[in-house]
């Protein structure tokens, strides 16, 4: 059992079976889960995913919300030790956007196994130094 920490796009594609990166990021949850990881979500990260869903309503909020409780997938709150961590990291690297930076520092803080995001940009695992795996769905 491990931990898993999910950028923003790998729900939003999960989500929507039109976007892109659907598939892979269908396979990536299934690997969390066949693993028995625990999965997380940054509450930066939750809260792009949320930004769709709010267009349309508080219904498809709600429908976002349960399946949060079902998977079950825990928010982590950014608290003063990340955002710190996440300020440095969008420091060293100018290419890469706060929110980034956010989910990467979370990964960090918590110490995860694996980090899956949609974003090809991102440093590698090793300019990070991150222990976590860096799975790019």
């Amino acid at each position: 059992m491990g931990l898993t920490v999910f950028d923003a796009g790998v729900i939003i594609g999960f989500l929507d079976s039109t976007d892109s990166h659907h598939a892979e990021a269908h396979k990536a949850l299934s690997d969390a889960d066949t693993r028995n990881d625990r999965l997380v979500v940054p509450a930066s990260a939750f809260a792009e995913i949320l930004v769709g869903p709010s267009r349309e309503g508080t219904a498809a909020v709600r429908a976002v919300r349960d399946l949060a409780d079902r998977v079950p997938i825990d928010i982590e709150p950014l608290g003063a030790e990340i955002a710190i961590a996440a300020a440095a990291i969008r420091a060293r690297y100018r290419s890469l956007k706060l929110p980034d930076a956010l989910v990467i520092a979370t990964a960090d803080h918590l110490d995860a196994d694996h980090l899956v995001t949609t974003d090809r940009k991102w440093p590698s695992r090793s300019m990070l130094k991150l222990r976590a795996s860096i799975s790019k769905s």
